[in-house]
């Protein structure tokens, strides 16, 4: 009888012993835009019909922009293009999960303009929008530019 008293007890006992479960991994939510901005310089659908043609960068600056509200990050940009007849094109590309954002910057002209080869010059600024949280590097034509994070 003193047995199963002790084999009672020790069933009791054993319901209130909790199983150990492996813990959960975490992981690394993707960067992601939350809001996007208005960018005038984003390709169009009628940019098919034209050629790509490369551009001239003088300066490339990113800069925080505390007066909005959150704040954003503003890429200034400063180059020439090939020709008058030139349109110039800025491509802003998400956020890679490496948190990257690549930003292109090129030209387009109508092939079947004829146009003076005389540079152009431009100054451009583009906001980048409103990340998710983390660091972000940008690069401009595959070159580092700078960084900047979000919280």
């Amino acid at each position: 009888m003193k047995y199963f008293h002790l084999i009672g007890i020790a069933l009791l006992l054993s319901g209130c012993v909790t199983i150990p479960t492996p813990e959960p991994t975490a992981t690394v939510a993707a960067p992601y835009v939350l809001v996007t901005e208005d960018n005038p310089y984003a390709p169009k659908p009628e940019d098919a019909n034209k050629q790509t043609v490369g551009v001239t960068m003088t300066s490339i600056n990113l800069l925080e922009r505390f007066d909005l509200d959150p704040v954003r990050v503003e890429v200034d940009f400063l180059g020439s293009l090939p020709s008058v007849c030139n349109i110039l094109r800025v491509k802003v590309n998400p956020p890679d999960d490496k948190h990257q954002v690549f930003i292109d910057v090129y030209s387009l002209i109508d092939p079947n303009v004829q146009c003076d080869n005389v540079f152009q010059q431009f100054n451009a600024s583009i906001l980048l929008g409103v990340y998710s949280t983390g660091r972000f590097t940008v690069w401009v034509n595959g070159g580092l530019i700078g960084d900047f994070v979000t919280y």
